[in-house]
């Protein structure tokens, strides 16, 4: 008696006594198993798991996941839609902490054991956790689209918490520090150590400033631009990346007078002149400005203060005036995900008065006896 048809797929018996099992998939081709089977029935099992994705429309391509990460990653970060700074940011985390383990790799290959020894590796090798934190996110956002592309069924970034870094409390910059850095600076600087201070501004959005944002008489500027540098050296003239970061933000009348002496001496001509350039007309570049920075901290007798850590003291000043969290974050530019519903922008009054507070309480930290240098408490 004939035994019964299979309905789905084929077994058969290779001359070594394993067995191989094969089926038509839904894209027409004859599928094989990745490998051959010790019994019958484990091919058949094979065979009806196979069966089992096809109906409930789970089925993948096995071969689509044979893709190099590396050649996959590229195309991911081309493909998202995000700015040239981020893009710029993902393509060396890509390159330098990421292809060199996972770029020949099949996506499908790569495994939990691979990820958790990868970001074992890039500790104990010295790179920074924040960076490995970036990279891990990174990784794990690209094989997340792996899974949605069907490429692979689970994505093997498991590990709780990698994607983030405890920060270490970076130092706040006393009144008294920020003038003695700036007194030691280049004069062309003095003033861009002192707006960076006591309005938080960042170094794109400093060095990207015009005359015409600025207005003494009414003692404000008006944040409009950022300049950003990529890792190949261009520079990208942009709108902030948020709508909390396009603002205006009041001048400390107690820096206005510093203000206008370079106006008068180093800005460029013309309204739409930069306020700050080089020596050489050029906008100044952050590594070069950094160099200067730490001579200039050197001088001052300052360890261990980076040029970032002088918005935290422009924060920490706004926020002693009593200032709201809301006019605080739209002082900054600071924005959340729920931007929409929470964000508020500070009426113009009660930025002159956040601005005002500031002056005084810079004028009364310099009236006082500077002490033993030593940096103030984070934030």
């Amino acid at each position: 008696m004939a035994g019964k048809k299979r309905s789905f797929g084929r077994v058969r018996k290779l001359p070594s006594g394993r067995y191989q099992a094969r089926y038509l998939g839904p894209d027409g081709i004859d599928r094989p198993a990745p490998h051959t089977f010790d019994t019958k029935r484990d091919a058949d099992d094979w065979l009806a798991e196979r069966q089992v994705e096809l109906r409930a429309g789970d089925w993948s391509d096995p071969d689509a996941g044979k893709i190099a990460f590396g050649v996959y990653a590229a195309t991911w970060i081309t493909e998202r839609g995000i700015g040239a700074s981020t893009a710029d940011l993902y393509r060396s985390l890509l390159r330098n902490h990421l292809a060199p383990t996972f770029g020949t790799v099949a996506v499908a290959d790569i495994n939990p054991a691979m990820v958790r020894a990868w970001r074992v590796a890039r500790l104990e090798a010295g790179t920074g956790p924040s960076t490995v934190a970036k990279a891990y996110a990174l990784l794990r956002a690209v094989l997340m689209t792996a899974v949605e592309d069907r490429l692979i069924r689970r994505n093997p970034c498991r590990i709780k918490g990698a994607a983030s870094a405890a920060t270490p409390e970076r130092p706040t910059a006393t009144v008294q520090e920020v003038y003695a850095v700036a007194g030691a600076m280049q004069p062309r600087y003095r003033a861009l150590v002192l707006l960076a201070a006591f309005s938080g501004l960042r170094w794109g959005e400093l060095v990207g400033l015009r005359r015409r944002d600025l207005d003494l008489g009414a003692g404000t500027l008006r944040v409009r631009r950022n300049v950003a540098e990529l890792h190949n050296g261009t520079r990208l003239i942009k709108e902030p990346k948020s709508a909390a970061g396009k603002r205006t933000v009041a001048i400390p009348g107690v820096i206005s007078g510093d203000l206008a002496t370079h106006l008068a001496i180093y800005a460029e001509r013309g309204a739409d002149g930069r306020v700050f350039v080089g020596a050489k007309g050029a906008t100044p570049r952050r590594n070069h400005f950094n160099r200067l920075w730490r001579k200039a901290c050197g001088e001052a007798g300052i360890k261990g203060l980076h040029f970032h850590d002088l918005r935290h003291t422009g924060n920490t000043l706004a926020a002693a005036t009593g200032a709201s969290t809301r006019e605080l974050m739209t002082r900054m530019g600071h924005s959340t995900a729920r931007a929409a519903l929470i964000y508020q922008h500070a009426t113009a009054e009660r930025e002159r008065l956040i601005g005002n507070a500031v002056s005084a309480a810079v004028e009364q930290a310099r009236k006082q006896d500077p002490g033993p240098n030593g940096h103030g408490a984070g934030t």
